[in-house]
């Protein structure tokens, strides 16, 4: 993103950001309240308008990317739908979507990612149990699931430790420092980094919809390889 700006109801919540996250980076957004860090999130994917600026998806503005299944996305919470209560395996499978044809049904490879990515979340032996009787933090788990069948290269989480006990945070530390050795590139929202810290490759803070600051922890595995929601 260069100069990104986004405006709601008439109040400019992003000014003027420029932000680029790096293949293999590890880039966690901090910042009070209302500083703009889900906006921002939103932006770099497309989902809001920018009101100025520019911002790309691996080379390509939002409107003209098709390669979705390169990005999974985790929202904070499970959501509730009506109808029959999902499976952690039905919930799990439907991030296949968009690695799928429409018409064809689901191959072995699609119930091979399904399985790797149950088992990556520690969660095989809930597979068959309603979603929405787990934990806050399985749910998360299920949620990580979710987004890792479609095998994406990026994975962009919002607030995953929000309302998670400790142990839960330890087991998301667990998963995330694999899917980084295998050199995933993740875009988290963060209050606090808790035992995510060791993960962190780069913390960015936003105050009043701007860059406060931006540390350099460590090295990206992968670090200039490809570009993610950076100018070209």
């Amino acid at each position: 993103m260069t100069g990104g700006r986004v405006r709601l109801d008439g109040r400019e919540v992003l000014a003027g950001v420029d932000l680029s996250v790096g293949a293999g980076d590890v880039l966690a957004l901090t910042g009070p309240n209302g500083s703009g860090k889900s906006t921002l999130v939103r932006a770099l994917l497309g989902l809001l308008p920018l009101s100025g600026g520019r911002t790309e998806i691996y080379g390509r503005i939002p409107s003209r990317f098709r390669d979705w299944g390169r990005i999974g996305y985790v929202p904070q919470r499970l959501p509730m739908g009506g109808g029959v209560p999902a499976t952690v395996r039905e919930v799990v499978a439907s991030g296949r979507t968009a690695r799928q044809s429409r018409w064809r049904p689901a191959s072995a490879a699609d119930r091979a990612a399904v399985d790797h990515a149950i088992e990556a979340v520690g969660l095989t032996g809930r597979a068959r149990d309603s979603a929405h009787l787990l934990s806050g933090g399985q749910q998360q788990r299920v949620l990580i699931a979710r987004a890792l069948a479609g095998e994406p290269d990026a994975i962009v989480m919002d607030e995953p430790n929000a309302g998670v006990d400790a142990g839960n945070q330890e087991a998301l530390a667990r998963t995330l420092g694999t899917l980084t050795g295998e050199g995933r590139t993740v875009l988290l929202v963060l209050h606090e980094l808790g035992p995510l810290e060791p993960l962190i490759t780069r913390t960015v803070r936003l105050e009043g919809g701007r860059i406060a600051a931006e540390t350099r922890l460590r090295t990206a595995p992968r670090a200039a390889e490809q570009t993610a929601g950076s100018p070209a």
